[in-house]
């Protein structure tokens, strides 16, 4: 069974940062997609970024160029390094992975438990 751990998340004054990271762990053969969603109350779980297995990256124009992913393949780890933080950050951020087992040799999605992020302005 594949688990993914989040971490990171806190209160900070609008224009902050934070960085949150995510740990998968378990047994199994690869992670393709490491992905970041958030979910502010009373809407839905939006994603926000995106890294791919070979480096390449996507981001939601909401967070573009404040926002950046990045991925540690050898401890099984995606971040979420978050500048200007802005009062319309505030949510739930939950790290996905894509991840493939040994057995069968098939793709999961799994998800994170959730971080909470409050920005105050």
């Amino acid at each position: 069974q594949v688990q993914l751990v989040e971490s990171g998340g806190g209160l900070v004054q609008a224009g902050g940062s934070l960085r949150l990271s995510c740990a998968a762990s378990g047994s199994f053969f690869r992670i393709n997609s490491m992905d970041w969603y958030r979910q502010a109350p009373g809407n839905q779980r939006d994603l926000i970024a995106s890294i791919r297995s070979g480096g390449s990256t996507d981001y939601a124009d909401s967070v573009k160029g404040r926002f950046t992913i990045s991925r540690d393949d050898a401890k099984n780890m995606v971040y979420l390094q978050m500048n200007s933080l802005k009062a319309e950050d505030t949510a739930v951020y939950y790290c996905n992975m894509r991840v493939v087992l040994m057995t069968p040799m098939k793709e999961f999605m799994y998800w994170g438990q959730g971080t909470q992020v409050t920005v105050s302005s």
